[in-house]
């Protein structure tokens, strides 16, 4: 078998007497023969904020997710190139009506503490996951992958402990979904799904995750959390596959502006940045574009309406601020890092996704904006009645040229229109969004799985992202249906007309991912669609 015909067979349907075997699947660095490794193993990279949580279940943006992928391991992961692959589990049976999986633990797997970790661990995990009490700001995800009474579980009708996940012994894990879900495998490398140490986890409560308490399962341990200035972990001796691991060291910076980043990369501070200057790109690129990555990703950067605040519940008024806006520009001009003008919120170039058309794509900005004013009038925007309302955005360069170039487009393009932006650090913009306390806040998603309903997933009137409160019945139902569809495409494409129609979310370009890579990190492929990279897929080159 070859290597990509066991990515293919890890998707296709399977009857419980099949056993799939993963012997030659790359799991760590793969080091080309004759590269001299450097002396030192340390590895410093960017981050771009300081996280809201290292807790798998309590973490909520990319943030936290760089570093909580380093600490903790889940039954699938992702290669470098972003195909699913085993991870705690070293194979797994799909039954013949695909809507229960077995897993089969690797021998021998243990704790960051060298307990072992057994399928309990899992079950645990699960359960605590859609607890209400936890109040996981990503629950919705375990009910969105479709595993049985989650959703019941969630809104406290059933325990957590009837939801459709069993150990069948301590190596064996065994989870039952709703209905089929082809792409199931793809969403058990989240870390949502991973697991935690549950007797760390009832030992010391919130402060589990502090660097003196905390027990983790992937290939790195946390030794060190300075807040606002640095992370740092060090390998997990007791990871499964730490022999192949390199890299010894790694310290995350939490650098929420791209140019105090760009400073210390030239510094020598850094060996991989989290973004890329907007500024600095295109000087960046002709004197290093060796160290310039970027490539296309399942990502969209929008905008997102509070429907629950006057008058952005009329759908003429959101018509009017989306259409009034010029996507080239953002794009091409304020950006210019190979950004995608987006009139749709899932990206085109979707795992089995065809896309459908935009009727606003085709238009010339002028018709667009004409089309604007009528919206706005007809929604009784008037000289008496003004538009007043404030945008708030995260710390960023790019997000404030963004705020910028929207709000001189949405006083330039329409009448009776006040807008004021609002800078905010990390953690407040992302509290105000989770409780409402906003009008338009600056918005993005990054695909957990490469699959449409990773994106669609975040407009459920159910979905704790789903920060604008759009609630929209048929909506939901559409994105059931897909589920268990033969082609679920023609569910997702009506999906995204309803959002073409209703309009709850800006959406504005496709994102491209933007690093800087030092020429002494080898094992970078720069090709994820998710923009995820492990640190344990990495090594450091003597130069």
């Amino acid at each position: 078998m070859t290597l990509k015909s066991v990515f293919v067979a890890a998707l296709a349907p399977l009857t419980l007497s099949t056993t799939l075997l993963f012997s030659q699947v790359t799991t760590a660095a793969e080091v080309p023969p004759g590269t001299k490794l450097a002396e030192t193993q340390h590895l410093t990279r960017g981050i771009g904020a300081e996280p809201s949580s290292l807790d798998p279940h309590l973490v909520s943006g990319t943030p936290g997710g760089f570093v909580v992928r380093d600490l903790f391991e889940g039954l699938t992961t992702e290669d470098p190139d972003g195909k699913i692959i085993p991870g705690q589990a070293e194979r797994w049976t799909i039954s013949d009506d695909k809507k229960v999986y077995t897993f089969y633990l690797r021998k021998n797997l243990k704790w960051s503490n060298g307990d072992p970790v057994t399928a309990h661990d899992f079950v645990f995990s699960f359960r605590r996951a859609v607890d209400p009490n936890l109040a996981s700001p990503y629950s919705w995800y375990i009910e969105l992958i479709g595993i049985k009474n989650a959703n019941e579980a969630l809104r406290g009708k059933v325990k957590p402990d009837t939801i459709g996940v069993k150990a069948i012994d301590d190596t064996t894990l065994e989870i039952t979904l709703n209905q089929p879900t082809p792409y199931f495998t793809k969403t058990l490398a989240h870390y949502t799904t991973y697991p935690v140490h549950q007797a760390t986890v009832k030992k010391f409560g919130k402060k589990w995750t502090l660097p003196k308490n905390i027990v983790s399962n992937g290939p790195y341990k946390l030794t060190k959390w300075v807040v606002n200035e640095r992370i740092e972990s060090k390998r997990n001796p007791h990871y499964w596959d730490n022999k192949k691991t390199i890299i010894d060291h790694v310290t995350y910076y939490p650098i929420e502006s791209s140019n105090t980043e760009l400073d210390r990369y030239r510094a020598g501070e850094l060996d991989i940045t989290h973004t890329i200057a907007e500024n600095h790109y295109k000087k960046l690129k002709k004197t290093i574009p060796d160290e310039v990555k970027t490539h296309g990703i399942v990502a969209t950067y929008y905008y997102t309406l509070n429907l629950l605040k006057k008058p952005f519940d009329d759908v003429r008024v959101r018509k009017a601020l989306s259409l009034a806006v010029d996507r080239d520009i953002i794009a091409k001009k304020v950006l210019g890092l190979g950004e995608i003008p987006a009139y749709n919120y899932i990206p085109p170039y979707v795992d089995g996704y065809e896309a459908v058309d935009s009727p606003y794509a085709n238009m010339t900005q002028e018709e667009r904006i004409k089309l604007a004013q009528k919206y706005l009038k007809e929604g009784g925007i008037t000289e008496k009645n003004p538009l007043k309302f404030q945008v708030i955005y995260n710390t960023l360069e790019a997000h404030k040229k963004v705020a910028i170039a929207l709000y001189s487009m949405w006083q330039k393009n329409l009448k009776h229109v006040k807008v004021e932006i609002l800078n905010q650090e990390w953690k407040t913009f992302l509290t105000n969004k989770e409780e409402g306390n906003f009008v338009v806040a600056r918005d993005g998603w990054n695909g957990d799985y490469n699959e449409a309903s990773t994106m669609l997933s975040t407009l459920l009137s159910y979905s704790k992202q789903n920060y604008g409160r759009w609630n929209n019945k048929t909506f939901d139902q559409l994105f059931t249906k897909a589920s268990v569809a033969d082609n679920p495409s023609l569910y997702y494409q009506k999906a995204e007309k309803l959002i073409q129609e209703e309009m709850p979310i800006i959406p504005l370009y496709y994102y491209v991912s933007k690093n800087l890579v030092k020429p002494s990190i080898g094992g970078f492929t720069n090709r994820n669609p998710l923009d995820n990279f492990l640190s344990k897929d990495l090594y450091k080159i003597q130069l």
